[in-house]
């Protein structure tokens, strides 16, 4: 058995290892405009769901570690996923595009230092890039959204990173949307379920990403339109074809589950549609091996 306590690069392998951020003070803000939220969360229910999210968590098996050194005025600090990216090699610490959130990637970096996860690298410079914008499309291949959150120097840094590694950076450019303001990353419109089978809503979808996963054999189970809205396409693998996402989205649902997957719901009225994260923004995964 692998004594590691880091590493994988995947969205689909079994996950063992994951650190969250339960609502805290800062996430119920006064100001929910300032956050792009579309009220002030009640903390108390916030809590409560994200305990229930937990226990699916360790239900399935994760060692689940929390990140609890403070964050006066960064609301989005329990959207972990963020900050960083995980790799083989260590944590490499991003710049967030989204200026409010600004020193949320030292404190986590610092706080995963102390769970065995070293650095191996850091953004500097007007290099931007946000977790969500992330996604290993394979062990050797990480795909990065070039929008709002995430730009070219930052994409480029990131080359520069994880070369060494062998690992490949393909950027894809994001659409407007809704534009600056809005938390349009590439997680939101596509999560892997398994090496072979992703959950996405194409009307956002880059068009060379598409045909990328077209062309490599990937099946696609598509969102309905009505539940892009709910973060349908947001969906965390626990493991190849098991996963979670949040409750309300039916359809999507029913298609997981008619494409073979293990599907577990949470309530996330106040973590996830108030303030824009689904269950892959809510953890950050730090173990993921087979």
């Amino acid at each position: 058995m692998s004594d590691r306590v880091y590493g994988g690069h995947s969205m689909v392998e079994p996950l063992r290892r994951v650190l969250v951020r339960r609502p805290d003070e800062a996430f119920a803000v006064d100001d929910p405009d300032l956050w792009h939220y579309t009220a002030r969360p009640d903390l108390e229910e916030a809590r409560r769901e994200h305990d229930a999210l937990v226990e699916i968590l360790q239900g399935a098996g994760t060692d689940v570690v929390y990140h609890d050194v403070p964050q006066p005025g960064r609301a989005d600090s329990i959207y972990v996923f963020d900050p960083l990216l995980i790799t083989d090699g260590g944590s490499v610490v991003l710049s967030m595009g989204k200026e409010p959130r600004h020193g949320e990637e030292q404190a986590l970096a610092r706080r995963l230092e102390a769970l065995g996860v070293p650095r191996l690298g850091a953004l500097s410079g007007e290099a931007r890039a946000e977790g969500g914008d992330l996604l290993w499309l394979d062990c050797r291949t990480l795909v990065a959204g070039r929008g709002f959150r995430t730009n070219s120097a930052g994409i480029e840094q990131l080359r520069g990173v994880l070369a060494p590694l062998g690992v490949e950076v393909l950027a894809v450019d994001l659409p407007f949307h809704t534009g600056p303001e809005a938390c349009l990353h590439l997680l939101s419109m596509i999560s892997l379920v398994d090496r072979d089978l992703a959950v996405v809503y194409p009307p956002l979808m880059p068009v060379a990403f598409w045909q990328l996963l077209r062309q490599s054999g990937m099946r696609l189970v598509e969102v309905p339109e009505k539940e892009f809205a709910t973060m349908a396409p947001n969906v965390l693998a626990l493991a190849p074809r098991r996963c979670v996402m949040l409750e309300g989205n039916p359809v999507t649902r029913r298609r997981l589950e008619a494409a073979g997957c293990e599907v577990a719901t949470y309530r996330g009225e106040e973590i996830s549609l108030k303030a824009e994260g689904g269950p892959t923004c809510l953890t950050r995964p730090i173990l993921r091996r087979a």
